[in-house]
């Protein structure tokens, strides 16, 4: 048996897997995500352990043959938070997620540092590690000079399940720390931000064993043998695994919290100039790039709070298919964006605004503004010269056919969607342990899922969803 673990923002996602990939049992707990001020985002990671015991605690009790037979541990989680500790590893501040604007203006003054994108491969964004921790040094420095590790969220889970201090490729390519091309901390890119080698964890790649889970965790759960913990990924390398996108041309759009677009690559070809995030993928020399947007279902949620009605009343409000662009603009910007603007203080906004616009027409508005927010994506993406020849949709957003058709259109591809069961980042976590403890080839264990359906472009609506893009597009420097 294989333990999966996705360490979101929001919740602890743990799946119970055999050795073929199938979900035994699957238990989710959530946690708070406070914003004790205007762009900041913080978690405190004792609810991240506090969450992990729960959930394996149900594990246990729902299904404890299966647990006891555990034989590995693969780790998936947010990106590019900031987990500051000291010499005796006691957490020093609550971690700094990724969603949190606050270093900008150390992000900025990074970004501009002689050789650090030709090193990181990335421009330095606000929500990355390394500004993050710039921000401490000038504005908490009593807490900056006791720290002497920096750990991932994820990586700050696996301390407490082996007692070690490892990391991997392609969560910590999101640091601006790490040699993208080279898969290795750079020394001048840990100067350029005011760190140290000593104070980053060891690296594995994904599919590599990390450590072993500590005995008393195992005897705390009924586990018999030794349990290997893998390397693991960062969230969307993880969902990556989940979905089987290791080649060039395979890809996905997710529609969860944020939203991203990503492509899998057989090299290493930066261009940060595009703002297309180019990081290391979660298997040995493969790497993927990516469009991401800050707010997408986050948007759905963010109009549901303010109207009252749930998000799930909102998108029931719309047809099962499309007829067009509506005469509404949303531009999602609700906390910035990263992809194509690099833009922290850019505020989304609604354009064209009527009398006689009702909840469905903002939450239309809404889905399409998404989906134009992610044909920017597209578009900077196939400025790399990336193409895309396959793309699966997942995410909860995926749930919607209204959404699915107007993507489709606007990004004038298709979109498959899988049958159904698992195929995300915990299960991508799940596939890395299998790899991690058998020694098997990834790409004979991490295969794409089923399809169920294909969504295609609705025939005679494309032209229409990109001038309407265009005009969306163009609303940008304006808003700005």
């Amino acid at each position: 048996m294989y333990l999966g673990l996705d360490l979101g923002t929001s919740g602890l996602k743990a799946i119970l897997t055999d050795a073929a990939g199938r979900v035994i049992e699957s238990v989710e707990r959530s946690y708070p995500n406070p914003h004790p001020h205007h762009g900041w985002s913080e978690q405190d990671p004792a609810d991240w352990i506090a969450a992990c015991e729960a959930a394996l605690d149900a594990l246990k009790d729902r299904a404890p043959d299966a647990l006891a037979d555990l034989r590995g541990i693969g780790l998936s989680g947010q990106m590019h938070g900031a987990t500051l500790l000291d010499a005796a590893d006691r957490v020093l501040r609550p971690c700094i997620l990724w969603n949190d604007t606050r270093s900008a203006e150390q992000a900025a003054m990074l970004d501009v540092t002689p050789r650090i994108r030709e090193i990181t491969g990335n421009i330095v964004f606000p929500g990355f590690t390394a500004p993050k921790l710039m921000w401490v040094e000038q504005n908490e420095p009593e807490i900056f000079a006791e720290v002497a590790k920096v750990l991932l969220p994820k990586d700050y889970l696996r301390l407490w399940l082996t007692g070690g201090h490892v990391g991997e490729m392609s969560d910590s390519a999101g640091t601006a720390w790490l040699d993208v091309a080279a898969r290795d901390w750079s020394d001048a890119a840990l100067a350029a931000g005011h760190m140290r080698a000593d104070q980053m964890p060891a690296l594995v790649e994904g599919s590599a064993p990390s450590g072993d889970l500590r005995d008393t965790l195992a005897e705390r759960w009924g586990i018999r043998g030794p349990v290997v913990v893998a390397g693991g990924a960062g969230d969307n390398a993880a969902a990556a695994c989940g979905a089987g996108c290791f080649r060039e041309g395979q890809g996905f759009v997710s529609l969860g919290t944020s939203g991203v677009l990503l492509a899998a690559k057989d090299a290493c070809a930066p261009d940060p100039a595009s703002a297309v995030h180019t990081f290391c993928h979660a298997v040995p020399g493969r790497w993927y790039q990516m469009g991401v947007i800050l707010a997408a279902t986050d948007c759905l949620n963010w109009l549901s709070r303010n109207t009252g009605q749930s998000a799930g009343d909102l998108a029931a409000q719309l047809p099962d298919t499309i007829d067009g662009p509506s005469d509404l603009l949303f531009l999602p910007y609700l906390s910035g964006e990263r992809t194509p603007h690099n833009d922290a203080g850019v505020r989304g906004a609604f354009i064209g605004l009527d009398v006689g616009h009702g909840p469905a027409d903002l939450t239309r508005a809404v889905i399409e503004g998404v989906s134009f927010a992610l044909r920017d994506c597209l578009s900077a993406l196939e400025g790399t010269g990336t193409i895309l020849t396959s793309v699966i949709a997942m995410g909860g957003g995926a749930r919607s056919p209204f959404w699915l058709q107007t993507l489709a259109s606007t990004l004038g591809t298709p979109l498959s969607i899988p049958a159904g069961g698992e195929f995300g980042a915990a299960l991508g976590a799940a596939r890395l342990a299998i790899a991690a403890d058998t020694g098997g080839d990834p790409a004979d264990i991490m295969t794409p899922p089923h399809i169920g359906e294909t969504i295609d472009p609705v025939a005679g609506l494309q032209n229409r969803y990109t001038e309407r893009w265009q005009r969306y597009r163009a609303l940008y420097p304006a808003l700005q």
